[in-house]
């Protein structure tokens, strides 16, 4: 395959989606081609029945250094409106779970990108921080609130008053990443979680996502329900616990028209 020198890479195996961001001469910062191409690259992902997870990373030892700043004017301009709040929000609405695979530096654009994400697993050499404050921008409200959220009010303000990096060990305590490892485990634990995503039950996961992101009220909760009744996802459940094998869960989405 020839990159470009940068872009968004997708490699489909299996079940799993791993889209790469590429752009090493910038330790991975996203142009505004990037952040342009990643939600339609997510809608196709999306509409793959075969995907069933989803990896952001990116290419070599960094997983991504921010927003390229190039067009200032443009991005004070957009402000909320940005290219970059129309991607993240994409990305915390993907259907299907979502995990950031975290090397070196994940600052500005991409802790923005990694929080917009189900879980983060990081390697030990994972560095993150929020530096609006050294540039005089404001990080965007959505983008605020979601990082508020996962780690809590302080934890938020620390990082974005001081704009101080952190490292994987500090952003495990605050809540920031689910786990860390060494950096040659990194991917055989992501390999991991998305294989047991991938043989649990989807309608299950896709119902748990839409709950707790609070997306679901009380006649999507009740159509939920509806699905496990119609699917059989259930009597296939137990039976396999009863008989002692993996279950065959075969639940998708139904079509969106």
């Amino acid at each position: 395959m020839t990159v470009a020198d940068s872009e968004l890479v997708v490699d489909v195996t299996g079940p799993v989606a791993t889209v790469t961001i590429h752009n090493p001469a910038r330790r991975n910062a996203m142009t505004p081609a990037m952040w342009r191409q990643l939600p339609a690259l997510l809608d196709d992902l999306e509409a793959d029945a075969t995907v069933r997870a989803l990896v952001l990373t990116g290419a070599g030892d960094a997983f991504c250094a921010g927003a390229d700043l190039g067009d200032l004017d443009e991005l004070v301009e957009a402000g909320d409106a940005s290219i970059a709040v129309a991607a993240e929000e994409r990305l915390a609405a993907f259907a299907k779970p979502t995990i950031a695979a975290i090397r070196g530096a994940c600052v500005g654009g991409g802790c923005q990108l990694a929080v917009a994400c189900d879980l983060r697993i990081a390697a030990t050499d994972a560095r993150f921080g929020v530096p609006p404050a050294r540039l005089g921008l404001v990080y965007p409200a959505p983008t605020t609130r979601r990082l508020a959220r996962l780690v809590g009010p302080a934890a938020a303000k620390h990082l974005l008053f001081t704009a101080e990096l952190i490292d994987a060990d500090r952003a495990l305590r605050i809540g920031l990443v689910d786990e860390v490892l060494p950096v040659d485990g990194l991917a055989g634990r992501v390999a991991e979680l998305t294989a047991a995503i991938a043989a649990r039950s989807q309608l299950s996961i896709a119902a748990a996502k839409e709950i707790i992101d609070d997306r679901a009220d009380d006649d999507r909760v009740a159509w939920w329900w509806g699905q496990v009744r119609d699917s059989g996802e259930a009597r296939e459940g137990v039976a396999a616990f009863h008989d002692r094998r993996p279950p065959r869960f075969g639940w998708t989405p139904p079509i969106q028209h």
